[in-house]
């Protein structure tokens, strides 16, 4: 694992809501912190409403982690473009985040409730 990055168990019990709606609700999500960048929040694909999600063309790649692949949002009032991304197959290392997804906060909510 890259040694400025670091992940763990978010504990608690934590939400995602976009477009008006819960997506996602998870006791189990990792939260993963990167140098300076804010922490972020990955979800059990299995605790993510998966039927609101599109698979995108978007992909995105990051030397530590690997490719990124992202998902639109399908919302009541449109779709909201890439609004998550998961690392199917992350680099060695970084294991424990495959299976999740994670959200861009600005398209989407994620909170501890």
């Amino acid at each position: 694992m890259a040694d400025h990055i670091r992940i763990r168990d978010a504990g608690g019990t934590w939400v995602v809501r976009a477009g008006g709606a819960v997506i996602g609700e998870t006791s189990r999500a990792l939260e993963l912190s990167e140098g300076d960048y804010s922490p972020v929040i990955y979800f059990p694909r299995e605790d993510i409403a998966m039927a609101f999600l599109d698979p995108s063309d978007t992909a995105t790649t990051c030397p530590h982690k690997g490719a990124a692949s992202h998902f639109t949002i399908v919302a009541k009032s449109g779709p909201i473009r890439d609004a998550a991304w998961s690392y199917e197959t992350p680099k060695p290392g970084m294991g424990a985040i495959a299976g999740h997804l994670a959200f861009y906060p600005d398209k989407a909510t994620v909170e501890r409730v």
